[in-house]
């Protein structure tokens, strides 16, 4: 794979060093010229801040090799022209690092600056304790930021823009850095970028995360945009012009313009309805944004939108009015979809400057908005719904990441009660959802539910604008299947409280047992004696191990394998689980001869390392992988662009191990190949043909399904690495007929 452009070698002098950081500097203060008029005394605090700062970092160095201070004027930077924060932001900004990397104590910030910086900088600094190494320290992290940020949500956009100007300088660090920090970027901070209504931010992060994960189907996207760059312009040009044309008319000042599309929405358009490059129609998208009065905004939209439809054909099913019911985010617009010259579609968003401003600014520009108006805002409900998580959550850090991610982090839907009050859900919500959210009493006592007045299970998924209808039966408990049909993190935690409730019931019966077995056997019924217990079942709680007794999962026979010494029990050797731990992995090895072993693992010596391949993503050879240490696995090599790999490098970085494939051409690996084309006679004898006959490729299994003149072949192959598969490809796509060839895992 060919590796990321690296950036230049830093190499300034320091008189060159001092003038380049006073530079960024006065361009920071020439940002926040308008505010700091407004704001006397603005500008000697903040020239305080810088100089803590300065002299702070003064010996640090970025992996670079630039000065380390050059970091915190470009967050302050990114904070004020992106994100359109203030003075007090960029205070916190320039002293965001100081707290965890220097010398500079809170108590010195709260002395100079006052608490209400001094809490921001706290929320705003890592956790440096030892934490459990069974969780995030990521996740801890972020539990904390957002224990800060519903006190003050600057905290979450000050850690937006730090994050920002890391993925902006990812080249200057080591490869399994740029992996962990752009999947952490993409499964956590992208969404909370795009809740917060930073969409710019949000879709940058995205872009940058992809190039460094996948990095050459990022090229491949960034050289086809640029080679229909010409085409597009002529085609942006022709749609608007009859457009401007009317609203000059209608004597609306407007601007209309034509904005591509990121790389990561186009790849994920790709992923999702598996089409080409070229089959993606909507590669850009219109943007119509209108300089009206606040009380003028919604009418004049719907006036441009019919001016709109008129000129050209909309698709009724596309149109997404946020108008009438903005996003949490404070996202308002009217998007639609219209067929364009050349029997093109393309999407077309109105929204006034305003609006336009709130989906570029977010928060901050939400805030200024809001100022004198009464109603309660969507995101102080949000931040409210945090809070209440938050103070309830007894789960480990990486099961909160994950239930922040489902349940806050999603776009939402409306759903009704039977009376009409309006519930906000994540999308994905399940009846069961809607029933916690309306009490938690209701919750745990559903058994179906009524969607428009139909009947429905606790498992059916919701959609915008259902009224639902909640069946209760005071018989009814909760299961651990509901698990599977919850989304939000109310919902799981309380299934999460009544099954532990309910095991805790059950197992007093295996305690009971348990006791009478131990005194049968002549030994006390001991803290000391149930611990000897649980590491022989190998169980980590008392609770588990008298629930395993109780429900027979645990046969209390086994004991008389024990020694009573006194009134103590003494466990037999050797210990039986891990027996059957060292059987389990000896059948790994069997997979991959250590004479045989196909991968450098960096720090170790990899003949001693059992290792096997991730089933979610069946790695081959030149795939670009990475280890990942599991509990009693020893390693498992996944791909980098696996489902579950921004899951693993955001949650668990400390258990990533570099790791790359060394050139072997004795071992073959199982891979599918899935191929699409016109129903031909013979068809399956030139594929076939080519595999075997030309390439002397092992097939495994084949199936072939022929429908309405098309047909769909699944093959399963052997293969040495990606270089054979890939040429595979190449081949099969050169014959005639045959319209798509697509890897999948076998």
């Amino acid at each position: 794979m060919e590796t990321i452009a690296k950036t230049p070698k830093y190499n300034l002098n320091e008189e060159q060093e001092k003038k380049l950081i006073l530079r960024e500097y006065r361009s920071l203060l020439r940002s926040l010229k308008a505010k700091l008029k407004l704001k006397p005394g603005g500008k000697a605090q903040i020239r305080t801040a810088f100089q803590m700062a300065a002299e702070a970092h003064k010996s640090m160095r970025r992996k670079s090799g630039e000065p380390y201070i050059l970091h915190p004027i470009a967050v302050a930077k990114i904070c004020v022209e992106e994100i359109g924060l203030g003075i007090r932001s960029t205070i916190c900004s320039l002293l965001h690092d100081t707290v965890e990397d220097t010398d500079v104590t809170l108590e010195d910030i709260q002395r100079e600056f006052g608490s209400e910086i001094a809490r921001i900088v706290d929320g705003l600094t890592k956790i440096s304790n030892v934490i459990d190494i069974n969780a995030s320290k990521q996740a801890e992290n972020f539990k904390k930021i957002l224990l800060t940020l519903t006190d003050d949500p600057r905290v979450i956009l000050i850690k937006l823009a730090d994050r920002l100007h890391n993925m902006r300088t990812l080249d200057s660090v080591k490869r399994e850095s740029q992996l962990k920090i752009a999947s952490e970027t993409v499964y956590v901070y992208a969404p909370l970028a795009h809740r917060m209504g930073l969409y710019n931010i949000k879709t940058e992060m995205e872009d940058l995360a992809m190039k460094y994960l996948e990095p050459e189907i990022y090229r491949e996207i960034v050289r086809k945009l640029a080679e229909t760059k010409r085409e597009r312009t002529r085609f942006i040009t022709e749609f608007i012009k009859p457009l401007k044309e009317k609203l000059e008319e209608n004597n609306f000042k407007a601007e209309i313009y034509g904005r591509p599309k990121s790389i990561h929405s186009i790849w994920t358009k790709m992923k999702k309805k598996e089409i080409s490059f070229e089959e993606v129609y909507d590669l850009f998208a219109i943007r119509v944004i209108i300089d009206s009065p606040p009380e003028k905004e919604k009418e004049d939209c719907w006036k441009i939108y019919s001016m709109i439809t008129d000129e050209y054909t909309p698709a009724p099913e596309r149109l997404r009015d946020w108008l009438s019911n903005p996003k949490a985010n404070g996202y308002e617009a009217l998007h639609t979809t219209v067929m364009g010259p050349e029997g093109r579609w393309v999407e077309v968003q109105i929204r006034s400057k305003r609006m336009n401003e709130i989906a570029e600014k977010g928060l901050a520009a939400h805030w200024k908005y809001k100022e004198g108006t009464t109603d309660e805002s969507r995101f102080d409900k949000w931040f409210q719904q945090i809070r209440e998580m938050i103070s309830n959550q007894e789960t480990d850090s990486v099961d909160f990441l994950q239930d922040f991610k489902t349940s806050f982090l999603a776009e939402e839907i409306y759903v009704y009660t039977p009376k009409g009050d309006v519930k906000m859900l994540p999308v994905g919500s399940s009846a069961l959802d809607f029933a916690f959210s309306i009490h938690s009493a209701i919750g745990g006592k559903t058994i179906g539910a009524k969607v428009n007045h139909k009947l429905v299970p606790i498992s059916h998924k919701l959609r915008s604008g259902d009224q639902v209808e909640i069946i209760t039966s005071n018989k009814q408990k909760p299961s651990e299947d509901w698990l599977n049909f919850v989304v939000t993190s109310k919902a799981r935690g309380r299934i999460r409280d009544a099954l532990k409730e309910e095991k805790r019931k059950i197992a007093e019966d295996g305690k009971y047992m348990v006791q009478r077995k131990l005194e049968g056997m002549g030994a006390a019924f001991t803290q000391y004696n149930i611990d000897e217990l649980m590491q022989w079942y190998k169980l980590p709680s008392p609770l588990d191990f008298f629930y395993q007794v109780a429900v027979k999962n645990i046969d209390l026979k086994d004991l008389k394998e024990f020694k009573v010494l006194g009134d103590k029990l003494e466990a037999p050797k050797p210990v039986k689980p891990v027996t059957e731990q060292k059987t389990e992995l000896l059948s790994h090895q069997h997979q991959i001869p250590k004479k045989d072993a196909e991968l450098i693992i960096f720090g170790e010596s990899s003949d001693k390392i059992v290792y096997n391949l991730a089933n979610c993503c069946k790695p081959i050879p030149g795939d670009d992988v990475f280890g990942f240490v599991t509990t009693g696995k020893g390693l498992t090599i996944h791909r980098t662009n696996c489902p579950n790999a921004a899951k693993l490098m955001a949650n668990y970085g400390h258990r990533v191990v570099k790791t790359k494939w060394a050139k072997n051409k004795e071992i073959s690996f199982l891979t599918g190949l899935k191929i699409v084309g016109l129903d031909d006679v013979g068809v399956v004898n030139k594929i076939t043909n080519l595999i075997s006959g030309e390439l002397k490729i092992n097939i495994s299994a084949i199936t072939i399904e022929a429908k309405e003149g098309l047909f769909e072949g699944n093959i399963k192959l052997f293969v040495h690495d990606k270089e054979e598969l890939d040429a595979l490809v190449h081949r099969l796509k050169d014959l005639p007929g045959i319209e798509s060839v697509e890897r999948y895992d076998t």
